[in-house]
């Protein structure tokens, strides 16, 4: 078995500096770490309990099969504060058939970022034993 210590997702976008504002600035992600000197960087963000990195450069578009899940505790002022820093918001909040809200948005180069608000009553927030 191999013994996992610390993951992340990578992007690689092809203007690194607008995602870097975009993560950083609209979306308001902390950042855990920089390496690199100049555009191409790396940077590192806190997912809560993952990480994002944005480093190097790409020719080709991103894959729509790479979507990113993000909860938050309020997705309504999540939609609100985010509208206003005119990100691209691809679906206001709605209640889905599975109980939670979900909102969705675009960053600079098209990746759709689910963000998700699970109420007090789903079952996602029972934790047998804790």
């Amino acid at each position: 078995m191999v013994h996992v210590l610390s993951s992340r997702t990578l992007l690689t976008p092809t203007d690194p500096e607008r995602s870097r504002t975009f993560y950083g600035e609209r979306l308001g992600l902390a950042v855990y770490r920089e390496f690199g000197t100049g555009p191409e960087r790396g940077t590192v963000y806190f997912l809560g309990g993952g990480f994002l990195e944005v480093s190097g450069r790409s020719e080709a578009p991103p894959s729509p099969a790479v979507r990113l899940w993000l909860q938050v505790d309020d997705v309504t002022a999540a939609h609100e504060e985010l509208e206003a820093k005119g990100v691209d918001i691809v679906r206001p909040p709605v209640k889905e058939p599975w109980g939670l809200i979900e909102m969705w948005v675009a960053d600079p180069d098209g990746h759709r970022i689910a963000l998700v608000e699970v109420p007090e009553d789903h079952p996602m927030r029972y934790r047998p034993g804790i």
